[in-house]
């Protein structure tokens, strides 16, 4: 990096030449990634003059060691104080996102110093104050170095390291350059040394000071011109910048320096100034080590999308390129992976290819033709798993040859979708690098599927290729802890007779070998009404406002509130695109619950439905406080996070693993350190006649309970309160001869596989 500057013939830089201070500093900034300062005078301003160079300095991971004598101007010393003290937001500057870094330095506000002392303590910009042990004088060095890691420049100069001594006096600057000669070697060998000396403490003839020994600089008190290039106003640096910039070779460096970070503010990055977390720079090595395949089984909420966009980030950095297709179940979900991969990680070329993007099909040719043509094309196509299967996406995705299909990676989201009969027959088996995302990647009763995916993916359970579940997940603090209280619900007496009347029915219809109802669509209809009977259960509006008046109407907020539904959409083999989640074409229900809930209590309530035009308006009011509650079907199962959700209520039961353990996860989004989620769940209470004496009958409720228990376990063994949600199930599951603790312990093992 040092190398390659074109360094002044002579080595010297002055103030009024083509050669100027100025320059040497923005070139040295811009090439290295280690500044030491021996200094005698310093300001901040300094840094915002070279706002350019320090942008890119600190973006490319530099850090600064200073050392400086004891008068500082007061916004300096403060910023010292302030990073000393540690109360500073550790979000407060994003060293990855350089346009806002350099408009961050370009600005000589209360901003600027706020970010000063973050840097300050992050050790980006590491400060030592001394004077002269027994004397009344000051440190009054000029001299540093630039490294690179690999070769270092060296300098001794006249000028300060403050805006005056960069862009007022007639100052001069000798540079000397490790790699040209014996003597430029020596003296920065030397030059390293005194600095490390004093730096690390060790020098026997300066006095350390802390920042309460520091004289804040004062016109009264220093005047002249001391005081002038510490104290600088906003209006008058700018000015000075601007008047500087005339000297053509400043300004060449400044349109280059521009330039590169135009460039660089067009790459992807990782959303968050921390960085991954462990757990997915985990899974990316997972993932690499396992010949670039795999599932990611992660429990909703831990950033599965984060996750498999930070493996295309890391293998970004390794090509230069980028080209993946993602795989959805909705449009929705399309619609929230787009924002994640163009907001968040700076994708920028993105193509949803649905029914809402007529001009999709131009934009994916454009990237095969780039593709063909050897051109170095980045693009990410969005495609919802209906729309892939289709002739009309297949045909177009054939025109790639299988050499190049090499370069691409596929990510399925909610890959258990991928097990069903139509997508099996359309595998991508060419695209070699397979990422599937799925909190529960299993297929229930699909033994062929589940193989198949395992098989394509190269991933197979328990273990996959990486998992984080929801235990491991809120003992890290990923997600938060809860508390969950299940509801029995009975049903009233017209209700139970109308189940009682099904259940007859449906026993005229179960294998015998199987043990299991035949499926027959006439008795898949019976099972749907029965199942709608527990599902409507008129008590559970009942119920709801007995949870209301339980935890207060002045603490029920942050609610999302599960209301009985009906239809559930199979994404897999629908050749419809599915805008969201289906919901019951009558609204008869949740207006209901909805009314009830305002007469009530006079809450602030928004359905948020398959209808709702709105969406995005809804969550921000919900997440600001202007709403206390949302009422969905199933329209909050996918692709809503609101972290400040506090409270669920489950008023629909439900049996399927890959729904409810979706719902939990949407209250589970961790909001600071102290929130425990609160999650109510209705169970409809068994209804066995105890004079039934058909055995296959008494078989069937059980197993219906059974299926209930199973989600209620799975919540309660990692609750807070197990201990009591169990104890309230005993005693029926006692009667029902079924051994509630020995599930829980088996529902326990499952996560110490």
């Amino acid at each position: 990096m040092l190398k390659q500057v074109n360094w002044s013939a002579d080595r010297s830089y002055r103030t009024g030449t083509e050669d100027e201070p100025l320059q040497f500093y923005f070139e040295g900034l811009c090439n290295s990634t280690q500044l030491d300062l021996l200094l005698g005078y310093f300001s901040s301003a300094a840094i915002n003059v070279l706002s350019l160079g320090f942008a890119s300095f600190l973006y490319n991971g530099g850090k600064v060691r200073m050392v400086v004598n004891n008068i500082l101007s007061e916004q300096d010393k403060e910023a010292i104080k302030t990073a000393r003290d540690g109360n500073i937001d550790k979000n407060l500057l994003d060293l990855s996102d350089i346009k806002q870094l350099k408009r961050t330095l370009d600005e000589y506000s209360n901003h600027f110093f706020e970010c000063l002392a973050w840097l300050i303590a992050n050790e980006r910009i590491q400060i030592i104050i001394i004077r002269p042990k027994g004397g009344n004088g000051i440190a009054h060095y000029k001299s540093g170095a630039f490294s690179d890691g690999t070769d270092t420049v060296g300098f001794k100069a006249s000028c300060n390291f403050t805006a005056y001594g960069l862009l007022e006096n007639l100052e001069e600057l000798d540079a000397f350059l490790s790699w040209e000669n014996s003597r430029s070697s020596k003296m920065i060998n030397r030059q390293y040394q005194d600095f490390s000396s004093i730096f690390s403490g060790d020098a026997d003839f300066t006095e350390y000071l802390n920042v309460e020994d520091i004289s804040v600089a004062i016109k009264d008190e220093f005047g002249g011109k001391t005081a002038n290039e510490l104290i600088i106003q906003e209006k008058e640096l700018l000015e000075k910048k601007l008047e500087r910039l005339s000297n053509k070779h400043i300004r060449k460096t400044f349109e280059k320096v521009i330039a590169h970070i135009e460039d660089i503010s067009r790459e992807p990055r990782f959303p968050y100034p921390s960085g991954p977390r462990p757990y997915q720079i985990e899974a990316y090595q997972n993932w690499v080590a396992n010949g670039y395949k795999g599932i990611f089984a992660m429990a909703t909420g831990t950033g599965k999308t984060i996750t498999s966009l930070n493996c295309v980030l890391q293998e970004y950095k390794k090509t230069g390129y980028y080209r993946f297709i993602v795989l959805v179940p909705t449009i929705s979900l399309a619609t929230q992976w787009e924002r994640e991969l163009t907001v968040k990680f700076n994708f920028e070329e993105v193509t949803i290819c649905s029914s809402q993007n007529n001009k999709w099909e131009d934009s994916v040719r454009d990237y095969i033709r780039n593709l063909r043509l050897g051109i170095n094309s980045n693009f990410c196509i969005l495609i919802t798993y209906s729309s892939y299967r289709m002739k009309r996406f297949q045909n177009i995705i054939k025109e790639i040859p299988d050499e190049l299909m090499k370069s691409i990676t596929l990510i399925a989201d909610e890959a258990h979708t991928f097990g069903s009969k139509n997508l099996l027959k359309v595998l991508p088996h060419n695209i070699n690098k397979r990422i599937g995302l799925s909190a529960t990647p299993e297929r229930q009763y699909d033994e062929i599927g589940e193989n198949e995916i395992s098989v394509f993916f190269n991933a197979y359970p328990p273990y996959y290729t990486f998992k984080y579940d929801m235990k491991k997940a809120i003992e890290d603090g990923v997600l938060c802890r809860y508390n969950y209280y299940p509801k029995l619900v009975e049903l009233e007496y017209d209700e139970l007779m109308a189940y009682r009347i099904k259940t007859i029915e449906l026993t005229k219809f179960i294998d015998p070998v199987t043990g299991r109802y035949k499926d027959e669509p006439y008795v898949n209809n019976l099972l749907i009404q029965r199942k709608n009977i527990i599902h409507k259960a008129r008590n559970k509006s009942k119920c709801l406002t007995e949870i209301i008046d339980e935890i207060g109407k002045e603490n029920f907020k942050y609610a999302f509130i599960y209301v009985p539904e009906g239809y559930e959409p199979n994404y897999e083999d629908s050749d419809i695109e599915v805008q969201s989640e289906t919901e019951e074409t009558n609204d008869s229900i949740i207006d209901n619950y909805t009314k009830i809930l305002y007469e009530n209590y006079k809450f602030r309530l928004r359905k948020f439905t398959g209808g709702t035009n709105d969406r995005e308006e809804i969550l921000t009011q919900f997440s600001t406080g202007k709403l206390d509650a949302l009422l969905a079907m199933k329209c909050l199962d996918e692709g809503v996070d609101i972290p400040q959700t506090k409270i669920a209520v489950f008023c629909s039961s439900t049996g399927n693993p890959r729904q409810y353990i979706q719902r939990r996860g949407r209250v589970l989004r961790a909001y600071g350190k102290d929130k425990i989620a609160i999650v109510f769940d209705m169970i409809v209470k068994p209804f066995l006649d105890v004079t039934n004496t058909d055995e296959r009958q008494v078989k069937m409720e059980k197993n219906i309970l059974a299926n209930e228990l199973r989600r209620l376990i799975n919540f309660a063994v990692l609750s807070e309160n197990k201990d009591d949600c169990l104890r309230r199930m005993e005693a029926l599951c006692y009667d029902l001869d079924i051994d509630i603790y020995k599930l829980a312990n088996e529902e326990e093992n499952k996560y110490n596989n």
